[in-house]
């Protein structure tokens, strides 16, 4: 029932203008602020105070923008049968020119990205600029709202595979395919690895650099902005390529410190548009003490 129902609803926002699907997006994503429990909007205030050295109204204001947001990119997930028929009204990409020139030699690639802006539109703008991109998404609970979601991500040319489909992303790399990873989650502590980020050590996946190195493809960083408008701007940075020595963990490492780097400058620039939500730190807040953190400092 529930997938009937979203694809109800995104009929009726495709059929609806732009500007209105804007009203209602902030209208429902301001509903979803008051909806936060107290102790995630602690959470993400204390990360943001922490990360960007700001007062507590600058903390409160760019917390609520953070969640606010999530309202217009939900109606922009829905218009996506809309968007895909012009797609250059919704996404400018600088530095698409990087992207196609280091795939040309049908090796493939690898795209590091975050959760900043819309990252749902962000794979589907690529795929629409006609890079071939592998959407690595995590599987949602509700299956109705899984199926609802990669049929969408497809619609708009991506192809999915979860994060457990590992051969399947070095095979579509083999054939020239981008694969896009999101880079700032915390991850367990097995898979992780210990890096700056914001001053702190954090628990840092090296998916990207590890399969980067690997198949000896290069990596791009891409980030995407949002203006007040709702048009987005997609960033691509890049290639940068893993260095191939004996030590093998720190080539890896010197890779994943150089996203985390790209990460946070983006961060810094566009903090409304993070997901502060996340416990970024979870996995390590009991394992570091301050003397720890002031070494990253």
């Amino acid at each position: 029932m529930l997938y009937y129902v979203l694809r109800a609803i995104s009929a009726l926002a495709c059929a609806m203008p732009r500007q209105l699907c804007e009203f209602f997006g902030r209208l429902l994503g301001n509903l979803a602020w008051l909806l936060v429990p107290l102790k995630r909007k602690a959470l993400a205030r204390g990360q943001i105070k922490m990360c960007l050295q700001v007062d507590d109204a600058a903390a409160d204001r760019i917390a609520k923008a953070s969640t606010v947001r999530f309202g217009p990119m939900l109606f922009e997930v829905l218009r996506f049968p809309v968007i895909r028929k012009n797609p250059e009204q919704y996404v400018r990409i600088e530095g698409l020119e990087k992207l196609q020139q280091g795939m040309a030699a049908g090796k493939g690639a690898v795209i590091a990205a975050a959760h900043s802006g819309n990252w749902e539109l962000m794979g589907g703008a690529f795929a629409m600029a006609g890079i071939p991109l592998v959407g690595v998404a995590m599987k949602q609970k509700d299956s109705a709202a899984d199926q609802f979601i990669n049929e969408y991500r497809t619609l708009i040319g991506m192809h999915i595979t979860y994060k457990t489909g590992v051969r399947e992303m070095f095979a579509m790399l083999k054939k020239g395919w981008a694969i896009g990873l999101i880079m700032d989650q915390d991850t367990n502590r097995r898979d992780g690895i210990i890096l700056d980020f914001f001053g702190r050590p954090t628990n840092c996946t090296p998916g990207a650099a590890s399969m980067a190195r690997f198949q000896g493809v290069p990596i791009f960083t891409s980030f995407m902005h949002r203006d007040d408008y709702g048009n987005h701007t997609l960033v691509v940075d890049g290639p940068f390529y893993v260095e191939k020595t004996d030590d093998k963990r720190e080539d890896i490492r010197r890779t994943t410190q150089k996203i985390n780097d790209a990460i946070e400058c983006h961060v810094k620039k566009y903090p409304e548009e993070w997901f502060w939500l996340h416990d970024r730190w979870k996995s390590v807040r009991d394992d570091f003490s301050e003397a720890d953190y002031r070494h990253y400092e």
